[in-house]
């Protein structure tokens, strides 16, 4: 199986553009650029083996937080990364629809759960799978489906022993009440929520998958003891419960994520969707683009099999707002004085 390549690369963004000013302006990932606060660690965080009684606090604050039913519905573990083929192993192989465009990697992990799958536009057509994959607000143009068209999919699938799974690693910074965190106590459901994107500590490596308590005492047998290390631990209890900062981040991320609206704009290049971590551009020239700003040491995110859209994070300082916004400017300007075509 390929290898699929992802944003946040700076090596390959350095055999990219080998002669582009340093630091990179990393916008190729959707990854808070306002990382949680740091603090100091319990010694015992590394030197001890992690308790399972912080883990069984880590599953009741997470509950909370998400909005799960109870800590018995959610599974911890070392991102959601670790858990995609598991989640797919809990059905046996069968017909996997991916509801598509969207993150390669879900294809990729119900594959090598022996599924066989095949990556649908037509939201209509899922139905007909026994296993169900979705992105909830989507990764990487910012599409949501609404919690009662994803509530009837579910009952559909679970009548006939299908298992529907959302993707909710960026519905942290989207409108809750369409998350089915809420719902999974139903059945045939899944939620995975990613740690990492919004408190913008994706080193930390922790997520869960929130599902019925059999589903999820099932993953956790899978991932075994000590599958999440002591310092995620440590931050996901402490940053899932941090109600205020969450608050105050989420507005702090609208407000940027319209700033950078309003400048792609301002430079002629049409923003086609998105969430508050990421903008979705759509456009002929998005090469033209992607390789003006790399040279400019500003890496986007690109996509080989999409060369006409691009997805841009946000900036994380003023400074990276300044680069960000020459760049923007010199290509327009090398456009505009681009020769036009004369009419016969």
């Amino acid at each position: 199986m390929t290898a699929v390549d992802h944003g946040g690369s700076l090596g390959r963004a350095k055999t990219l553009f080998p002669h582009a000013p340093h630091p990179f302006v990393d916008l190729s990932t959707g990854i808070n650029p306002h990382s949680y606060p740091l603090f100091d660690l319990p010694a015992t965080a590394l030197s001890r083996l992690p308790e399972s009684e912080r883990l069984s606090e880590l599953a009741e604050i997470a509950a909370k937080a998400y909005g799960a039913p109870s800590a018995a519905h959610v599974a911890a573990a070392p991102g959601t990364q670790i858990l995609l083929p598991r989640v797919a192993s809990l059905m046996k192989p069968g017909k996997a629809f991916v509801l598509g465009p969207t993150y390669a990697e879900h294809a990729k992990a119900a594959a090598i759960a022996g599924h066989a799958v095949v990556e649908v536009t037509d939201f209509d057509a899922l139905a007909e799978a026994d296993l169900v994959v979705l992105v909830n607000p989507n990764n990487p143009d910012g599409r949501l489906i609404a919690r009662d068209r994803l509530l009837g999919l579910a009952a559909r699938l679970r009548a006939k022993g299908g298992l529907l799974v959302v993707d909710e690693a960026f519905m942290d910074v989207g409108p809750a009440e369409h998350s089915l965190a809420g719902d999974v106590g139903e059945g045939g459901i899944v939620v995975l929520r990613s740690f990492g994107k919004f408190f913008g500590l994706a080193g930390v490596r922790l997520g869960f998958a929130l599902a019925d308590p059999l589903m999820a005492e099932r993953l956790g047998t899978q991932l075994g003891p000590w599958a999440v290390a002591g310092p995620a631990l440590e931050y996901g209890i402490r940053a899932l419960a941090d109600t205020n900062w969450q608050v105050t981040m989420r507005a702090r991320l609208a407000a940027e994520a319209g700033r950078l609206d309003a400048l792609f704009s301002r430079s002629g290049i049409p923003v086609a969707g998105g969430t508050s971590l990421f903008l979705y551009l759509s456009l002929t020239d998005a090469p033209s683009l992607f390789s003006a700003l790399g040279e400019r040491g500003v890496l986007v995110r690109h996509f080989a099999e999409r060369p006409h859209v691009l997805r841009a994070g946000l900036p994380g300082s003023a400074e990276e707002w300044r680069r960000l916004e020459d760049a923007l400017a010199a290509w327009a300007s090398q456009r505009d004085e681009k020769p036009k075509e004369i009419a016969t």
